[in-house]
């Protein structure tokens, strides 16, 4: 269960086709971020939650996001293969909890296609007023049945079947597909931006419309839980790093712009929707498009349409890129059925997996509603994210394989301090622990660590509310917890650690990893319990598949 992923000398070499430049990466991860949630969620967080302080939620949002994204970082620039948070993880941690966060990726995957293609076509129909939905309503018929929709979504389906087309041609033409829309995108983000500035009322910030925060702070935290998963489509390029030129360069360059793009639109985009109309009036259906017809610029309303549209395109494209690819490296592993793994010779893409995982979305766009299974979105990738942290401060901490060098006549080797190994200067006080394998206290550190901080989680999430602690017990378990988590994160970086690797590294090892697992933590625990029960019967269902088919057949 444990054995990890052994990595070829030569990992440059791949079956795909090394034809991506650090422009169609960042453009992809833009696209994965900057979707529907541009013209959504930022009008729904700023009448329900925040208020105009949803600023103030996406600065903070997209720093979580980054504490994430140079993890993800730092793996796609040392290991430039396919598969993004599964590979990471089975190449440091080991292959059933690889298997496991491949697994709820590719759900994640899934149900984010199929939920963004019923909006797009949802989107649509409204600029129609309802027409489609009508005509298919009275010539098909409808039916009442939970989890299911009202009526079948053939648009949905149908956009899903021409995207997957598309994506089988192969990188090239999905990354051109991609630019385009992404340009028709920018190109009315910035219109909006500067129409919006020009409309712009500071009154609207001010006290008689309720102030710039008027949920105070516990609004900004909850906008903030929800703000996250705007920046969820970043690890797309993680996971086409096998397709760039330059994967050293390009990745981490990659997932640093793109994420300083998509923070800065969202930023800007909610400030101009808050000062253009009061946060109390806005319509959290279609807050821009309103925003503009309510300031009488109705013709705004339709470019707002159009660029919205491009943008859902954008996350559909980046979408089905990368399930197929997290597809193939499970496959190529021998942990999944092994059709999945065959790369067409002429285009160099998991073609056999584009299109079953393709008509898959289709299907589900087609008869699920998707607001009970939107909420499982975030799960996977929080899972995934707190593993991809965990990983790199286990891999930082192994010890490299290097060639050992003849010591030149006559001199004595000196002692190199290597990986894993206690520091020199704490050598006297912690004696007990350099009998241990190096890096062995550093993995039993992550694993205290990691439960501590879910421990911590847990009593600040519900301390107050579900367990109905009294104060002296919630202040004692706090600081048992916190310094639960203080001690090992000491462990850990009482250890030598990997030094002078060519590639990128994330800076206060392991501070800014564990920050990152424990904020992760703490997002799950906000999230409602029939997520979690949908994830462990999803859970139970992968570790079925695992025991009968990758366990036997694994490559390792």
């Amino acid at each position: 269960l444990n054995r990890v992923k052994t990595l070829e000398d030569d990992m440059m070499e791949t079956s795909f086709n090394r034809c991506l430049s650090t422009v169609d990466l960042t453009l992809l991860g833009v696209g994965g971020m900057v979707g529907s949630g541009l013209y959504v969620l930022t009008g729904t967080v700023a009448k329900e939650i925040a208020g105009p302080a949803v600023i103030v939620s996406f600065i903070i949002a997209g720093f979580a996001s980054l504490l994430a994204a140079l993890c993800y970082a730092e793996f796609g620039a040392r290991v430039p293969k396919t598969g993004s948070a599964y590979m990471f993880t089975y190449v440091s941690v080991g292959e059933i909890w690889a298997f496991l966060i491949g697994w709820n990726v590719l759900l994640e995957y899934m149900i984010g296609g199929a939920a963004v293609a019923r909006a797009w076509s949802g989107y649509l129909d409204s600029i129609f007023n309802h027409k489609i939905k009508n005509f298919t309503e009275t010539h098909v018929g409808t039916w009442q049945v939970p989890f299911l929709a009202h009526y079948p979504d053939f648009l949905a389906a149908a956009i899903l079947l021409v995207a997957t087309a598309f994506i089988s041609f192969g990188a090239k033409v999905s990354s051109w597909l991609n630019h385009v829309f992404s340009a028709i995108s920018m190109g009315v983000i910035l219109f909006i931006l500067i129409m919006g500035f020009i409309l712009a009322q500071p009154k609207n910030w001010s006290t008689q419309e309720g102030g710039f925060a008027p949920f105070g702070l516990s609004g900004i935290m909850a906008g903030t839980a929800t703000c996250f998963y705007a920046f969820v489509g970043f690890d797309v390029i993680a996971a086409s790093s096998e397709e760039a030129r330059n994967p050293q360069r390009a990745v981490p360059r990659a997932i640093a712009f793109s994420l300083g793009l998509a923070t800065g639109a969202y930023i800007l985009v909610s400030m101009v929707l808050t000062l253009m109309v009061p946060w109390h009036t806005l319509d959290p259906d279609s807050a821009l498009a309103d925003a503009f017809y309510r300031r009488g610029y109705s013709w705004a309303g339709f470019l707002v349409a159009a660029g919205s549209i491009c943008a859902m395109n954008t996350v559909l494209l980046s979408n089905l890129f990368s399930l197929p690819r997290i597809v193939y490296a499970m496959a190529e592993d021998g942990l999944f059925f092994q059709v999945f793994s065959r790369v067409h010779p002429r285009t160099q893409v998991p073609v056999i997996g584009i299109v079953v995982f393709g008509l898959l979305m289709a299907l589900l766009a087609l008869v699920f509603d998707l607001e009970a299974l939107v909420q499982f979105l975030s799960i996977g990738t929080l899972l995934a994210y707190t593993f991809v942290a965990a990983s790199i401060i286990i891999l930082r901490f192994q010890q490299q394989k290097v060639e050992p060098r003849a010591p030149a006549a006559g001199c004595r080797p000196s002692p190199e301090p290597h990986e894993g190994q206690l520091k020199a200067a704490f050598e006297p006080y912690l004696e007990f622990l350099s009998d241990f394998y190096p890096g062995e206290v550093v993995t039993v550190a992550v694993v205290t660590l990691m439960v501590s901080a879910i421990c911590l989680c847990s009593i600040l999430a519900f301390g107050n509310t579900h367990l109905h602690l009294p104060t002296w017990s919630y202040s004692l378990l706090l600081v048992l917890f916190s310094l639960g988590f203080l001690l090992s994160l000491f462990l850990i970086w009482a250890h030598e650690q990997q030094h002078g690797t060519q590639t990128f590294q994330i800076p206060l090892v392991p501070l800014s990893p564990a920050l990152s697992i424990i904020l992760n933590i703490y997002l799950m625990l906000k999230l409602s319990y029939m997520t979690w029960l949908r994830f462990a019967i999803w859970l139970l269902l992968g570790l079925l598949v695992y025991f009968g088919y990758g366990i036997w057949h694994s490559k390792e």
